[in-house]
């Protein structure tokens, strides 16, 4: 967890440093919505010929070409352009998919790929399209870098081989399904080497190799002994299968540790504040500050719509064996959590930094309540992202 999984499952929090998927997907409108503009104008201006709008320019005899690429380059505009844009047409489905939550994962996992494809049509479509003269100039050796690059990475994805190195096998030996909150924890005793991670990292992990590798939380601090587990919540509908699938003795494959979780700051305070499934990389950190304590005050706020008394309570352990003061508001019983109780109970609030997992609004609220009241953004660590 650490910033939103949403995808279906849990909540992933990430931040300082790690990208914002809200960037990102940002990025990949901008990129379609440029494709659109530039569809539009190789096709409109055709298209207003057609309607007398324009006047078609007249082309005199074009030079001889006497590089014998460019003149076959010459010779295949036709399909260039036809390939382009029926690539600019699957590129368009492809990203519409993407952005669509509804879109079930397991197809987004396949469809996803197609993009390297897509990618390696524009590549054509854009080499032989290209002016002949920008290849001697600058722009043409930023241009065939940047193909270049990006030819080498879809392959890379079409081979499967993205985070290869960073795979491993494990088999499952502990399930324990919290039925009361609809949170299932495995966990897995790996098989190969791994490289460790910090608390609230993320990694990719198959369960079911039809359904593809889904993105959890590592729900564990790293003692080095090849044991980690993992917390899931039943939000989709892949994820409330997973008490009924998952067995002990199961092979798995994990991929990782990707994102960046850093809890170091100047500030000798913290809060954390966490909604619902968000609390599992606070789960993580306090593993780890039992192995090796910092020295900061911190106050763990645990806010739940549906509340599991043996998962509270192994929080409760876990925070009393950090030196971490727990405060678990249930929804139906103490109402909503806001800045306001949380600064009610920790009157130095001020002078802590702020670390939030849960749902956006949620957070983005908090946000807003502590900065009007004098908290400088810098100090409120929200979640960065939701996987789609």
């Amino acid at each position: 967890m650490g910033g939103r999984i949403t995808v279906e499952s849990v909540v992933r929090c990430s931040w300082n440093g790690w990208p914002d998927d809200r960037g990102i997907r940002r990025l990949g409108i901008t990129g379609l919505v440029v494709s659109i503009i530039h569809w539009l104008w190789a096709q409109g201006t055709k298209w207003a010929v057609g309607w007398g709008l324009l006047t078609k320019p007249h082309k005199g005899p074009q030079p001889e070409q006497t590089v014998e690429l460019f003149r076959f380059f010459r010779s295949q505009r036709g399909l260039a352009e036809s390939i382009g844009e029926w690539a600019f047409y699957a590129l368009v489905v492809l990203v519409v998919l993407a952005l669509l939550k509804r879109f079930p994962y397991r197809h987004f996992f396949k469809t996803h790929r197609l993009l390297a494809l897509v990618y390696l049509a524009l590549v054509v479509h854009s080499v032989v399209l290209m002016p002949f003269d920008f290849w001697s100039a600058p722009i043409g050796l930023l241009m065939l870098a940047l193909m270049a690059g990006g030819t080498i990475a879809a392959f890379v994805s079409l081979f499967r081989r993205v985070g290869y190195k960073r795979r491993a096998v494990g088999e499952i030996e502990e399930v324990l399904h919290h039925r009361d909150n609809r949170v299932l924890k495995f966990a897995i005793k790996l098989k190969d080497r791994w490289p460790g991670h910090q608390a609230g990292q993320f990694a990719f992990v198959t369960l079911d190799p039809h359904e593809g590798a889904h993105p959890y939380t590592i729900s564990s601090a790293w003692h080095d002994d090849g044991r980690m587990f993992f917390l899931v919540k039943g939000l989709g509908d892949y994820t409330q299968t997973l008490p009924d699938k998952v067995k002990v003795g199961d092979l798995v494959s994990v991929e990782g540790p990707y994102g960046r979780f850093d809890f170091s700051c100047g500030k000798s305070r913290q809060i954390w504040v966490a909604g619902g499934i968000g609390i599992t990389p606070f789960i993580a950190r306090l593993q780890a500050l039992i192995k090796q304590p910092d020295g900061k005050a911190i106050d763990l706020f645990y806010s739940t719509n549906e509340p599991d008394e043996g998962f509270i309570e192994r929080v409760r352990q876990l925070a009393k064996r950090a030196g971490v003061r727990l405060h678990v508001l249930v929804t139906a019983r103490d109402g909503r959590l806001n800045g306001e109780r949380i600064r009610q109970e920790v009157p130095e609030w001020s002078a802590a930094n702020i670390w939030f997992c849960g749902p956006a609004g949620f957070g983005q609220a908090l946000s807003e309540d502590f900065n009007a009241h004098g908290l400088s953004p810098a100090d409120f660590h929200q979640e960065l992202f939701d996987m789609r």
